[in-house]
C-alpha cells in the first residue's frame, strides 16, 4: 500500500518542481525523449523508496539527481554500442558530450560515477539545476521556429509544466491521441535536426520571441482556468506562466510586447480570490468583490501599459493588457467604460485578427449596441467554423439568447456549452444557469 504522505510529496513536486527536475535532466540527456523517460522513472523510483527510505528535505533534488544518473546509465550504454562493441576494445576512459552550441556540458558520466546517495546533502548541491535560466532554455528549445506554434505550445505544456496530454488535447480541441501524436512528432522532429539546447543568441531572439509570448500566454491561460479537474485554477500554471515571463522581462527589458504581456498577466490573475465563492463554484465578473482585488499588481500592472502606449504602437499583449485594466478600474461592472473596450477590442483585431477576440468583442457590444446586434455577430462566429468546439461560443450565445427572450435556444446552447467543458466549476455554473432557463433541476451530464 502506498504511503499517503509519499503520494502528497510526489504530487506536489510533480506540479511545481516538473519542469526544473525535466530542464536540469534535459542538460545532460540532450535529448528530450531520453530526460522525460528518465524523470518519469526518477518519480517511480521516489514512489518505491521514500515509503521506507523516508520523504528526502529537497525532493526536486532528489528526483534531478535520481534521473541525471539514469540519464547518464542510458548514454554510456548507448556509448558502449556504437563503440565498445564493433571495436571489441575498451576505452581507456569516458569522453565528455558537447553542447550543441559550441560549449562543453558538465563531465555528467565522470561526475555521476559514484554519485551520492539520492537526498544526502552533497546530492542535493550537485543536483539543484544552476539556475532558472534552465526553464527558459527548455522553453525557447520548444518553441524553437521549425516547429509549428501549435507543436511548440503542446510541447511546452507538456514538457516544462508537466500537463497531462488528454489536458493539452482539450486546450487545442483536439483528441488525446492526435496530440499525443503530435507532441511525438516534435521531439522527434526536435532530435532529427539537432535542435541546440540553449537561450538563442541576441539577433536570434525577435524571431523566437513571439511563440515563446504565445506559449507563456496559453501556459497562463490553461492555469487561470483549467481544462478539467474539480478546481476553477491551476495555481502551479500560472505561477510558471508569471515566472517565465519576469525571466524573459530580465533578458528583454525593452520589448514592449514582454511587458505588455507581464501587463495582461498581472491585471487578470489580480482578481483570482474573488473568481470562487467560499464553496468553489464560480462567481461572474459583474458579482465579483472588487474591493478583493490585488490593488498592487492592478497598480503595477497600469504602469507598465501606460509606459508601453508612450513608448510606441501597441501589439497584440499591450492590447489585451489596456482591455482588462479598463474592466478592472471601472468602479462596478455597470460603470464599465463599454464604448472604450469596444473601441480597443476592434484595435485589437486589426493587429490579432482571432476569432477568440472578435468572440469576447461581443461582451462590451451587446452594452453598446444591444444583445441583438452582439448576437448577429456571435452567430456569425458560429457559422465561420472557427470556433467549433469552444465551449465559450455557446457559452456567450446563451447569455445572449436569454437577453433577446429566446429561452429555449438559451437552454440548447448552455447544454451544448456542457458538452465541451470539462472543469468541474465551469460545469457547476453552467448547469445553475441551465436550471434558471429552464426553470427546472438541469442534468449536467
Amino acid at each position: 500500500m502506498t504511503d499517503p504522505a509519499v503520494e502528497a510529496a510526489l504530487a506536489a513536486a510533480h506540479r511545481d518542481q516538473w519542469g526544473r527536475v525535466l530542464a536540469a535532466t534535459a542538460r545532460v540527456a540532450r535529448d528530450l525523449d531520453l530526460a522525460e523517460e528518465c524523470v518519469q522513472e526518477a518519480y517511480a523510483a521516489a514512489l518505491r523508496s521514500w515509503p521506507t527510505a523516508g520523504i528526502p528535505g529537497n525532493p526536486a533534488a532528489w528526483l534531478t539527481t535520481a534521473a541525471r544518473r539514469r540519464a547518464v546509465d542510458v548514454i554510456r550504454r548507448e556509448r558502449a554500442l556504437r563503440t565498445r562493441l564493433p571495436l571489441l576494445v575498451i576505452p581507456e576512459e569516458e569522453t565528455p558530450v558537447a553542447d550543441q552550441d559550441g560549449t562543453w556540458a558538465a563531465t555528467a558520466a565522470s561526475a555521476a560515477a559514484t554519485p551520492a546517495p539520492p537526498g544526502s546533502p552533497a546530492s542535493r548541491t550537485a543536483a539543484e539545476p544552476e539556475t532558472e535560466t534552465e526553464i527558459l532554455r527548455l522553453v525557447f528549445t520548444c518553441c524553437h521556429p521549425a516547429l509549428s506554434q501549435e507543436a511548440q505550445v503542446a510541447l511546452t505544456l507538456r514538457l516544462v509544466c508537466g500537463m497531462a496530454t488528454a489536458d493539452i488535447a482539450r486546450a487545442f480541441l483536439v483528441t488525446e491521441t492526435t496530440m499525443a501524436a503530435r507532441i511525438t512528432r516534435a521531439k522527434k522532429k526536435i532530435a532529427g535536426a539537432r535542435i541546440p539546447y540553449r537561450i538563442p543568441r541576441p539577433a536570434e531572439l525577435p524571431e523566437r520571441l513571439r511563440a515563446v509570448l504565445n506559449v507563456i500566454h496559453l501556459l497562463f491561460t490553461a492555469g487561470h482556468t483549467a481544462p478539467s479537474g474539480p478546481a476553477l485554477v491551476r495555481a502551479d500554471l500560472v505561477a510558471r506562466a508569471r515566472q517565465l515571463t519576469g525571466m524573459l522581462r530580465a533578458l528583454m527589458p525593452d520589448e514592449l510586447e514582454v511587458r505588455g504581456l507581464q501587463a495582461l498577466l498581472l491585471v487578470t490573475d489580480a482578481r483570482r480570490a474573488t473568481r470562487t465563492d467560499a464553496s468553489g463554484r464560480l462567481v461572474r465578473l459583474a458579482d465579483q468583490d472588487r474591493a478583493q482585488w490585488d490593488r498592487a499588481a492592478l497598480a503595477e500592472a497600469e504602469q507598465l501599459i501606460t509606459g508601453c502606449l508612450r513608448a510606441g504602437p501597441p501589439g497584440r499583449y499591450v492590447l489585451q493588457a489596456a482591455i482588462a485594466s479598463l474592466y478592472a478600474e471601472a468602479p462596478s461592472y455597470q460603470q464599465t467604460d463599454w464604448p472604450q473596450l469596444v473601441a480597443l477590442y476592434d484595435e485589437l483585431l486589426r493587429v490579432w485578427p482571432s476569432p477568440v477576440a472578435a468572440l469576447n468583442r461581443a461582451v462590451p457590444l451587446a452594452m453598446v449596441a444591444g444583445p441583438e446586434a452582439a448576437l448577429a455577430e456571435v452567430d456569425r462566429l458560429d457559422a465561420g467554423g472557427r470556433l467549433a468546439g469552444y465551449q465559450y461560443l455557446p457559452a456567450v450565445k446563451a447569455d445572449l439568447l436569454v437577453r433577446t427572450g429566446q429561452p429555449e435556444a438559451a437552454a440548447s446552447a448552455y447544454r451544448q456549452a456542457l458538452a465541451l467543458s470539462a472543469n468541474e466549476a465551469e460545469r457547476a455554473f453552467l448547469t445553475d444557469r441551465l436550471a434558471a432557463v429552464t426553470g427546472q433541476r438541469a442534468d449536467p451530464g
